[in-house]
């Protein structure tokens, strides 16, 4: 699955892994029931509703995605804790040469797993990667009932507006 990066990005959003449907699309939060790409338009991020197939689009507005673990599973349990360990390592220096402003971790169960931080809560962390500070961000699969697209977008706002200081 290839990442939608550039350089000193505002946020770069990472996801747990990719689904099956988004590794066959080659698209990032491909699957119809997924929220990222509504909650990303609600909050303020980019002015219109993207589609998945649009995701080249998200360098023009500072904004860019990657994935903690590269493997595709149907479901993100599938991983095992090494392979959170070892995506951590590898986002560490993934962060450190693209020097984003925001690394922006979408579920909490994978920032705890990835960063050792069992204690870790939604929200911004006292964590950084170099000058790249750290953001939790609920995780926007349809499985997660705890949050709604609202609730999800204040808080994916939160960071945006963190993102513009």
């Amino acid at each position: 699955m290839p990442d939608v990066t550039a350089d000193g990005l505002r946020v770069l959003f990472c996801g747990i892994n990719p689904g099956l449907m988004t590794a066959a699309s080659g698209h990032h939060f491909a699957r119809p029931g997924n929220r990222f790409w509504p909650v990303l338009h609600l909050s303020g991020f980019t002015p219109r509703l993207l589609k998945p197939s649009e995701q080249g689009e998200l360098p023009s507005y500072g904004l860019g995605i990657t994935n903690v673990v590269a493997r595709a599973t149907a479901r993100a349990d599938e991983l095992t804790a090494e392979e959170y360990v070892e995506g951590g390592r590898l986002l560490t220096a993934k962060v450190e040469r693209l020097r984003p402003r925001w690394l922006a971790v979408v579920g909490v169960t994978a920032y705890r797993a990835a960063f050792g931080d069992r204690k870790a809560a939604v929200g911004p962390q006292e964590r950084t990667i170099g000058a790249s500070r750290m953001w939790v961000l609920p995780n926007p699969s349809g499985l997660n009932a705890h949050w709604t697209a609202a609730t999800m977008a204040e808080e994916f706002a939160r960071l945006r507006v963190a993102a513009e200081d």
